[in-house]
């Protein structure tokens, strides 16, 4: 699995970690809960996840003209 390095505010890495102790997860794993679609999806992680995958749609498009 590729590893994903990302800066977030402080305050909604906290918010992720509260929310993570309280379905007893991982943060990763709660991060992957939401992305696959969890209860809820947050707008923030709906806008990381469509930045995301703008980036890897440029770095292809950048490996295939290189």
């Amino acid at each position: 699995m590729p590893k994903v390095t990302l800066e977030l505010e402080l305050e909604l890495y906290r918010l992720l970690q509260e929310a993570a102790r309280g379905n007893q997860l991982s943060v990763e794993e709660e991060c992957l809960r939401r992305l696959h679609g969890g209860t809820r999806r947050s707008h923030y992680m709906e806008a990381l996840l469509a930045d995301l995958r703008a980036d890897d749609e440029q770095r292809r498009a950048h490996k295939s003209s290189s």
